[in-house]
């Protein structure tokens, strides 16, 4: 019979610094793999791995067949059905000009500054608002429909312009001119100027040139297709996309006056939009009201604004969040001070606005890092996610400005930002004023800000057990490893004693069997 334990005495010095070595450099690169995936996707890789593939193997999952009548999932379902909602994306209410803005920040640093899913979701927009069933009856609506859908965007400048040659062909010669054959050929003009102007223009002055093109056209057709609208499904349909490219040039232009600095011309035009077009306020023009409000400091018509729109009943956003703080913050912040707040107690002034930076931040969190300058902006994107970090973006480009403005407004909001946090100690399971915080935000966010963008998430997340486990394998081989380099014989002696405890039960069980076994069986299973 052999010894298992005398194996280990042939062993040298050397093999074990390899061994070690070995096993440091082994347990990095798993630690390295691990943690590199749970900054990307949010979860441990070995963790995932056991919950999806091997715990079914033990038997950790079964499967039984559904009972009619009853479903078992009807709470993740529910669950599920909430996430989507919660998750869903909203156009910009204040995204910036493609080739006015956006291109020239690329030319300049070389980076993108939109993703893919962002630039796709545009399409799909631009696709619902400015074309209908009936644009396969004429040519330049057609290529109009196409250059939507195009992904190149000199592509989609070259059917712009083909699409604005097609309009000058003579199609009024027809002997029966129709509403198709003569006053629509203007629409699919405006919709050409619109591409150009928010993808060839090159400046906001050139931008404005063609969206005043595009509302002369513009207006013309929504004009005819008021009388047309009673007469069939077709023409209501295009009444439809008359309206929302009316009103989609009538904002633009709105935004061009207000980043051109004729802010007063901004506020009227967006006025009289809200006011003709009551029934589109899902496309949040009051956001670019408040914004423009904002810069002429009309803080009293802001509040106007906030009273009616700030309601129980109507979706909240950041912008109508922190803009009732702000307001709030106004009245009290150029006195605050937080020794003299903590000796003598809050003012109720002072009580309203730190519930109304309290209410914000619970709405969304990432603001604050914004707008105290703890993280760099970068330009918005063209959609956003209502409490997520797309949105702080999105909010903190355009706002910070107004808070430098009201002395006292950042460093009352340093003071006080945080002390939300202890109102919602677990805001995923249950939120104070609004309902619990999306888990989805980090996913979606990820989707619609650059890779070079460090994405906020809240709550922060916990590094999974088997980070921390790597990490204390990586340390202690390393330490194992280094020892043993610098004390070769002292480690030999500690590890063959390490390994003489670790395998003497088991030969204390291999004597026993030998003993009570026949010394010619014993002899032929060892031979095996």
């Amino acid at each position: 019979m052999f010894d298992t334990v005398s194996s280990f005495n042939t062993l040298t010095p050397k093999f074990y610094v390899a061994l070690t070595g070995t096993s440091s450099l082994i347990s990095g690169l798993i630690f390295i793999f691990e943690w590199w995936y749970f900054q990307k996707y949010g979860t441990s890789f070995i963790e995932q791995v056991s919950v999806s593939h091997l715990r079914p193997l033990i038997g950790g999952v079964e499967n039984s067949p559904p009972v009619p009548g009853f479903s078992a999932n009807n709470g993740e379902n529910e669950t599920n059905r909430q996430s989507l909602s919660e998750c869903k994306v909203w156009r910009n209410p204040l995204n910036l000009f493609r080739g006015a803005e956006y291109s020239r920040y690329t030319w300049v640093t070389g980076k993108e500054p939109l993703t893919y899913y962002d630039m796709n979701l545009s399409a799909q927009d631009h696709q619902t608002f400015f074309t209908c069933d009936t644009d396969s009856l004429r040519p330049s609506d057609t290529v109009m429909q196409k250059a939507w859908r195009e992904r190149n965007p000199q592509a989609r400048i070259k059917a712009a312009y083909q699409a604005l040659e097609l309009n000058n062909e003579k199609y009024f010669f027809l002997l029966q001119p129709t509403y198709f054959s003569i006053w629509n050929i203007c629409l699919n003009c405006a919709t050409a100027y619109v591409l150009l102007a928010e993808e060839e223009a090159t400046t906001i002055i050139d931008a404005e040139k063609y969206f005043k093109q595009a509302l002369k056209a513009g207006e013309t057709v929504y004009r005819k297709s008021q009388h047309c609208h009673p007469q069939n499904s077709q023409h209501e349909a295009q009444l439809r996309r008359d309206t929302n490219v009316l009103v989609y040039v009538k904002r633009r232009l709105a935004m061009c006056a207000r980043k051109l600095g004729r802010i007063k011309e901004a506020v009227k035009i967006m006025r009289d939009l809200m006011k003709e077009f009551p029934l589109l306020s899902m496309l949040n023009i009051h956001e670019n009201l408040l914004e423009a409000l904002l810069e002429l400091q009309a803080y009293a018509d802001v509040q106007a604004v906030l009273a009616k729109y700030d309601d129980i009943s109507l979706p909240k956003s950041a912008a109508i969040c922190y803009t009732a703080a702000l307001l709030k913050a106004r009245a009290v912040s150029d006195r605050f001070s937080p020794e003299t707040a903590s000796r003598r107690g809050l003012s109720t002034a002072e009580i309203n606005a730190v519930e109304a930076i309290h209410r914000a931040v619970e709405f969304n969190p990432h603001v604050p890092k914004y707008l105290l300058e703890m993280k760099s902006l970068i330009l918005p994107p063209e959609h956003i996610l209502k409490r997520g970090d797309s949105e702080a973006v999105a909010y903190a480009f355009f706002h910070l400005q107004h808070w430098k403005r009201i002395e006292g407004a950042l460093n009352l909001l340093h003071c006080t930002w945080e002390g939300t946090f202890r109102m919602i100690p677990y805001p995923l399971e249950k939120g104070h004023l609004f309902y619990p915080y999306p888990s989805c935000t980090e996913t979606a966010d990820r989707e619609l800000l650059p890779t070079f963008h460090d994405v906020s998430v809240y709550p922060q997340k916990e590094l999974p057990f088997f980070i921390h486990f790597t990490a204390g394998l990586c340390s202690f081989s390393a330490m194992l490893a280094v020892l043993t380099h610098q004390f070769p014989e002292l480690m030999v002696i500690f590890a063959k004693a390490f390994f003489g405890m670790l395998l003497s039960p088991f030969n204390f069980i291999m004597e026993k069997i030998k003993r009570f076994m026949p010394s010619s069986l014993w002899h032929q299973l060892t031979q095996i």
